[in-house]
């Protein structure tokens, strides 16, 4: 055996990755597009992948995140909440309905230039569809459409309910899409993330709005397959919350998701059935158990990295402080859950539009 070595092939240079960069943690699970935070180092041994490969582009719209179309349903929800409460609290009605004003105006930037990209980019939004936590995000703006829908029917009675119908019927096809996928065997393990129920589950929300429109026997429909959808996708995702992979540090925010379902069901038993009794206490003990788990877990969701994640928090703490409100409880808890979800719902907007104004929406994302 020789004591000789041969040349020492010279290394390359590591390259420094910058102390505010917050890391992205899968390339399949990632469903948000991590954004600096001053506050929290990143952990020094995480990689940095790219959630999504986009085909090569330079910056720019080639590279909008898709779950930027979430940004209406926190807003509106936000909107919405603050609507309740000048109808159950005594709060000023303006903030409500600037803020549905702000929904509207927000719903058309972000799915215009959605659909700016896809005609310029399709490749880009192609990789997006085809990601199998992403692609939930495309059923975001027909239950922003929704909430636009119950925000203009007060004001323009036939001109909300045709909008409701066009948002029931648009977001029904994305989740029959999405259900044809999972029956042609193209479904993946990593497809079972929170996000997955803004499509199957949306529909929950439809008749919260419809009932009032006229839209009775539709609202039965849109509620049952609500229903039978979260029935069957909650005990899969509780399956990989127990049994792994764990979620991606910049996707634990969207467990928040899960006070979602039952907190709109409660509403939508409520109008359905004109009884806030019986059913609708059903689906409100679920929705108070779901949301103070994930209360207990607020000092653990604070030292995550922000992330486009974060909206997850803002539409499920609407729901949950309209469903208080709306079901009659002590009005100082309304107060509360009112003002945790406009600090919530505020900071994420004011992160994500500082990460906006810095350009991190239309750059490629970390390889």
């Amino acid at each position: 055996m020789s004591g000789k070595r041969g040349p020492t092939k010279p290394r390359a240079p590591k390259r420094a990755v910058p102390g505010t960069a917050a890391p992205v943690d899968a390339p399949k699970d990632g469903p948000a597009l991590a954004v600096p935070s001053e506050a929290v180092p990143p952990p020094v041994a995480a990689p940095v992948i790219a959630a999504v490969p986009v085909p090569a582009a330079p910056p720019g719209l080639a590279h909008l995140p898709l779950p930027l179309l979430v940004l209406p349903m926190g807003l509106g929800g936000l909107g919405l909440s603050w609507r309740e409460a000048a109808t159950v609290l005594g709060a000023p009605a303006f903030p409500g309905e600037a803020l549905l004003l702000l929904t509207a105006l927000v719903w058309l930037l972000v799915v215009g230039a959605q659909a700016l990209r896809a005609l310029r980019y399709p490749d880009a939004m192609l990789a997006e569809l085809r990601h199998p936590v992403r692609v939930a995000f495309a059923a975001a703006p027909t239950v922003g459409l929704m909430i636009l829908a119950g925000a203009i029917w007060p004001y323009a009675p036939g001109f909300g309910a045709g909008l409701w119908g066009v948002a029931v019927a648009l977001h029904l096809v994305v989740a029959m899409l999405l259900l044809r996928r999972v029956f042609a065997g193209r479904g993946e393990a990593a497809m079972l993330a929170p996000p997955l129920l803004i499509p199957f589950v949306g529909n929950i929300l439809a008749p919260v709005f419809g009932v009032r429109m006229g839209y009775l026997d539709a609202s039965w429909m849109m509620f049952g397959v609500g229903v039978l959808l979260w029935l069957a996708v909650l005990p899969l995702l509780l399956h990989r919350l127990v049994a792994g992979p764990p979620l991606p540090l910049a996707m634990r925010p969207s467990v928040a998701i899960f006070v979602a379902p039952p907190a709109v069901g409660a509403l939508a038993v409520a109008v359905l059935t004109g009884n806030t009794h019986g059913p609708a206490l059903a689906f409100t003990g679920v929705a108070l158990l779901v949301a103070a788990a994930v209360v207990s877990l607020a000092g653990e969701l604070a030292r995550v990295p922000f992330s486009l994640s974060w909206w997850g928090v803002t539409f499920p703490s609407a729901a949950f402080a309209i469903m208080l409100m709306g079901l009659g409880f002590h009005p100082l808890f309304g107060w509360l859950a009112l003002a945790l979800n406009t600090g919530l719902t505020g900071w994420v907007a004011w992160r994500t539009a500082r990460a906006a104004r810095a350009g991190v929406f239309l750059q490629p994302e970390a390889h």
